[in-house]
């Protein structure tokens, strides 16, 4: 058995070094509770970027630019020390953390965002970074296209895991690439949110027979800084739920076993056992004997991608 924990907590919205440090006291608040697995949601360091489903697409210029400039200042950039406190805690609690944030790339332009999350090991060390392939809709304002390079699922104490976020779970040949590498605890970090997205992770859950965990992000008004551009425009009711969270977990086959977590600050905690991911695919084995590779074949093209090689 594992117990994992789903913190559904704000940031300190678009504050990349105070995000961090409340990350660190958050993974020791999980521990006190024996937690051996911690899970941040989507864009948590320094904050999903809200405000994209507000601003007029191709308008609102001047003001999405000043917004755009302060993520890229409080990005994170995954070739520098920023994460340190965050692998330390990993390393001295011996335990294994997911985490969502918006990630600087820092060896090309060095300018270009990208919705990321990482998977942490108990020894501190970074075991996966996995780029959202695809940003949804507005959201192509904000971040760059991800590659195959962390399509992956990876080995860790609490068991094996893979991450993909948001809509992503939309997307049935990426779900299948995890199904394929036996996935036995799929993180689905989110910034969705409702019933209608608790239904798709259960689906997940019967048709790739694992355990979802679907991360949800919460944001009220007043979680925005007062000097945000245009906030009394955009967010006139510092009482309102922006995104009420919903964090979720779910056993293979599609019971709910803890949450939705609604309207709620918290770390929503559960128990699991993998063996049930592999009991579970008796009857049903997608990526196994309910395969039809005669058929159906998949082919994932794993290279990183990039505009400029260099000889």
């Amino acid at each position: 058995m594992t117990k994992l924990a789903i913190v559904q907590k704000s940031p300190v919205f678009l504050n990349k070094e105070k995000t961090i440090a409340s990350a660190v006291s958050l993974v020791e608040e999980a521990v006190v509770a024996s937690a051996k697995l911690v899970i941040f949601t989507e864009a948590f360091i320094p904050g999903y970027p809200a405000w994209i489903w507000r601003l007029r697409p191709g308008g609102d210029y001047g003001v999405s630019a000043e917004i755009h400039s302060r993520l890229l200042q409080n990005a994170v950039n995954l070739e520098s020390d920023d994460l340190k406190p965050l692998y330390d805690a990993a390393k001295q609690h011996n335990i294994t953390i997911v985490c969502g944030m918006d990630e600087r790339e820092s060896q090309l332009s060095r300018a270009t965002l990208y919705n990321t999350v990482i998977v942490i090991g108990p020894d501190g060390k970074l075991l996966n970074r996995h780029r959202k392939l695809m940003p949804t809709n507005p959201e192509r304002m904000v971040w760059g296209f991800g590659d195959a390079t962390g399509l992956k699922v990876v080995d860790t104490p609490s068991g094996r895991i893979g991450t993909l976020l948001c809509w992503e779970s939309y997307m049935p040949l990426a779900r299948y690439a995890l199904y394929a590498q036996g996935v036995e605890i799929y993180i689905a970090p989110t910034y969705d949110s409702g019933d209608d997205w608790i239904g798709t992770l259960q689906h997940i859950a019967r048709e790739g027979c694992c355990w979802v965990v679907g991360s949800g992000n919460i944001l009220k008004a007043e979680d925005i800084p007062d000097d945000f551009p245009e906030k009394e425009t955009l967010y006139p009711d510092n009482e309102e739920w922006i995104n009420p969270g919903d964090s979720v977990v779910i056993a293979p086959g599609g019971k709910l076993v803890a949450g939705p977590m609604r309207k709620e600050e918290g770390i929503l905690y559960c128990d699991i056992d993998c063996e049930r991911a592999a009991d579970s695919k008796r009857a049903l084995d997608v990526a196994g004997h309910y395969s039809r590779p005669d058929i159906f074949t998949l082919h994932i093209n794993t290279k990183e991608q990039s505009p400029v090689k260099f000889d």
